[in-house]
């Protein structure tokens, strides 16, 4: 769906990090199983069905594997050989690959699965025309985010842990938050976070780590 089919609403670029070494996990957090598919797949999936003008996928970790084993249908995979130095490197990379023609960059996480489409289209919805807007969830702040073109420059600079957190911090004053119902969904770093992503979505319980 373009912004013509939209009567003339912002061409929008959704990325979907999915660039991490699953250090803590031990394993390709990616390539969890997940419903039908894999934990990257899902998200991935819902990304599609946000109807973005163009979508990105950040990889890094296993970027192999996750290539071979994942559905990227719909998807510009960026390859981000820095992973190692955080997310934040990876939306760096991401933004030399966005469309000139987009207004507006909404990032999603690869390994949080509860995020949906109603989530999305409530932060583009709410957003206004703000250079950034976050998700305000009942507990806290929360991706996805969502970033105006005048911010791509201070994306493409990001450097560091926490990088995105902190960009949010230095404007302070003009982040819009979007109220979203609900607790800030689960992201998945250790087993015992894939566990809770998986009752959270009522699935069964993920085989023992061997």
């Amino acid at each position: 769906m373009g912004p013509a089919d939209r009567g003339g609403a912002p061409f929008v670029t959704g990325l979907v990090l999915a660039a991490g070494g699953s250090r803590r996990l031990g394993r390709p957090k990616q390539l969890l199983a997940y419903g039908e598919g894999t934990l990257l797949g899902h998200t991935l999936a819902t990304a599609r069905a946000c109807g973005f003008d163009q979508l990105l996928c950040a990889v890094g970790g296993s970027a192999e594997a996750v290539r071979a084993g994942v559905d990227l249908r719909g998807a510009e995979v960026v390859e981000n050989p820095h992973f190692g130095a955080g997310c934040s490197s990876s939306v760096a990379a991401a933004v030399a690959a966005v469309d000139p023609r987009s207004e507006v960059l909404v990032l999603l996480l690869g390994d949080q699965p509860g995020v949906g489409v109603a989530t999305v289209r409530a932060l583009l919805d709410g957003r206004g025309d703000a250079a950034l807007a976050v998700c305000r969830y009942d507990d806290g702040r929360g991706h996805p985010f969502a970033f105006g073109a005048t911010a791509f420059a201070e994306l493409a600079a990001l450097r560091g842990d926490k990088a995105v957190w902190k960009l949010l911090d230095r404007h302070a004053g003009e982040v819009i938050e979007v109220a979203v119902p609900g607790r800030v969904p689960l992201d998945v770093d250790t087993w015992e976070d894939y566990a809770a992503v998986l009752a959270t979505a009522g699935m069964p319980a993920p085989e023992p780590v061997s």
